[in-house]
């Protein structure tokens, strides 16, 4: 990106938020603070009504505003895909704003690139799986759960505990939300249970804003996922698969894990990064007649004690 894109690009995200701090924008557009100092007074030197304050970050003098912003094709473009994720990830509410959104960017395109993307919106597409879950967008009321995020206002849920196969209801603290593995999941604070639950969109069975709001002592999402994550150790996994074998592993791998993959004499070598070794394990024997299992050995040893298991029920059969 050269300087004066640079420039106008700053000037946009300014816009953007409340305040900025340098490091972010030096973090953007992969640049030193001193050269984001640089362009700050270049901004200002042009004219352009910036407020710095120390230990805060840059704005905009109120009431300053841009002139229409002009999208290229490539961010339009890209528009147009996160709309299809939107339209299938999310519930009806918030693909219906996105939609509304979208239409206002559509709006000050130039008219070749309005007919541009007309012929490349029909050229993405979002497919979901049928072996995925089949929860209802309906259910998920993402849009009920970031209006309470934003104005840190009390949930109340009913809700499914897998674990104890019990149906609860819970007033709780939202934090954020996040998607992974087919499954969006809500971190609150949950006033039952007294300490910080995931809840999946899935077994959320009714969900209603109060009008009671909550202090916001909460950690960040990011903050929260981070510290969950801290004592996890990785497992390294080397195993040999069948190369016909290996073909039908498909999706399932990347669940496991999957890191990489080469060929080899014995047919395809496959290392992977997993959290679960007895989930892995298990995993493994629905093809092991088929495999071999490089390392590590405590998978080798909980694979041979799984396989004399099922060996002893079948004798007793």
């Amino acid at each position: 990106m050269n300087r004066l894109d640079r420039l106008s690009a700053i000037l946009i995200q300014l816009q953007s938020r409340r305040t900025v701090r340098a490091q972010d924008i030096a973090d953007r557009y992969e640049i030193s603070l001193r050269t984001v100092y640089r362009d700050v007074r270049s901004l200002e030197q042009a004219g352009i009504p910036v407020i710095g304050e120390a230990g805060v970050g840059y704005s905009l003098m109120e009431g300053y505003r841009l002139p229409p912003v002009m999208f290229t094709r490539e961010e339009a473009t890209a528009f147009i895909t996160a709309e299809k994720l939107v339209t299938s990830l999310t519930d009806a509410e918030n693909s219906n704003s996105y939609t509304l959104a979208l239409d206002k960017i559509r709006a000050v395109l130039k008219t070749a690139d309005k007919d541009y993307l007309e012929h490349i919106d029909h050229r993405i597409e979002v497919v979901k799986s049928n072996r995925g879950p089949q929860s209802s967008l309906q259910q998920n009321n993402l849009q009920t759960i970031l209006n309470a995020i934003a104005s840190k206002k009390l949930l109340q849920l009913e809700y499914f505990a897998y674990y104890r196969q019990e149906h609860t209801r819970r007033l709780i603290e939202p934090i954020g939300v996040f998607y992974l593995d087919n499954y969006w999941h809500l971190i609150a604070w949950c006033r039952m249970r007294r300490d910080y639950q995931d809840f999946r969109f899935d077994r959320i069975y009714a969900i209603s804003m109060t009008e009671d709001n909550f202090e916001d002592q909460h950690p960040s999402l990011k903050q929260y996922l981070s510290e969950q994550y801290k004592d996890m150790q990785l497992e390294e996994v080397t195993i040999i698969v069948d190369k016909e074998a290996s073909l039908h592993l498909g999706e399932q791998k990347y669940y496991q894990g999957f890191v990489s993959e080469q060929q080899c004499p014995e047919g395809v070598e496959m290392q992977f990064l997993t959290f679960y070794l007895e989930g892995f394990a298990r995993w493994f024997m629905t093809f092991a007649d088929y495999a071999v299992i490089i390392k590590p050995e405590a998978l080798q040893e909980r694979v041979k004690s799984l396989f004399t298991a099922i060996s002893k029920k079948l004798e007793k059969a």
